[in-house]
């Protein structure tokens, strides 16, 4: 139990430093993303951009982490879906390292070749489809779905709380697929909306475990800490 308990807050913990390195590493990609000819033609900030993009190493790192500090414990309720939650955080960090690359590509262009204006566009319209194929379709799955079901399920977090994942991740999912059939704009309001419930899901998720664990009368839990223990012989 007491494992688990510290397995529960690391995982919050990672989980609140995903948080924290996605939003700021978008903050300061925007000098890049909302105009990336004028960047490469300008004086640029290239360490703001270099501090955005060890965000998103750290962002990578934690990705990983939350799935492998829960996978021991939530595979007691879902081997299957244990491994798939590992696998779709690993597939979402592959999205997310190749948008980094295309974002210092950027900054390479403003040194090398800042007359390229049309290829730096590109290098950033291609970082906006990594954000959208990453976070935007396999987040809804991952941390909305797959990871609200098995909250839900295992009892481990208040399981009201595991319905603004079962429910955002669709929305999510909505508001992505709308965005790749031009249905909308990324940013602008049905979108903004579509991901209010997936973005309370992942911030309550983060500090409940962070601060109090997992339910100590979660069924996965209660049943491993009164199982006989035996010695190994």
């Amino acid at each position: 139990m007491a494992e688990d308990q510290r397995n529960a807050r690391i995982f919050g913990v990672l989980f609140l430093i995903t948080y924290v390195t996605s939003i700021g590493a978008l903050a300061l990609f925007q000098s890049v993303l909302d105009d990336p000819a004028a960047y490469i033609a300008g004086d640029g900030k290239d360490n703001q951009i270099y501090l955005g993009a060890f965000l998103e190493l750290l962002l990578i790192i934690a990705n990983v982490g939350t799935a492998v500090v829960l996978y021991p414990i939530i595979r007691r309720q879902n081997e299957l879906l244990a491994i798939g939650y590992v696998t779709a955080r690993i597939i979402e960090s592959v999205f997310i390292a190749g948008g980094i690359i295309l974002v210092l590509g950027v900054v390479s262009l403003r040194h090398d070749s800042p007359d390229a204006a049309d290829l730096a566009v590109s290098l950033a319209a291609l970082k906006d489809w990594t954000f959208l194929f990453g976070p935007g379709f396999i987040v809804p799955f991952g941390n909305g779905l797959i990871l609200g079901y098995l909250m839900y399920k295992s009892g481990l977090v208040p399981r009201r709380m595991t319905w603004l994942g079962l429910i955002g991740g669709p929305l999510l999912l909505i508001g992505s697929i709308g965005t790749l059939f031009d249905w909308w704009n990324a940013g602008t309001t049905v979108p903004a909306i579509l991901v209010i419930p997936e973005f309370f899901w992942e911030l309550s998720l983060g500090v409940y475990a962070a601060v109090w664990g997992f339910r100590k009368t979660a069924p996965i839990l209660a049943a491993r800490s009164t199982a006989p223990q035996t010695d190994a012989v």
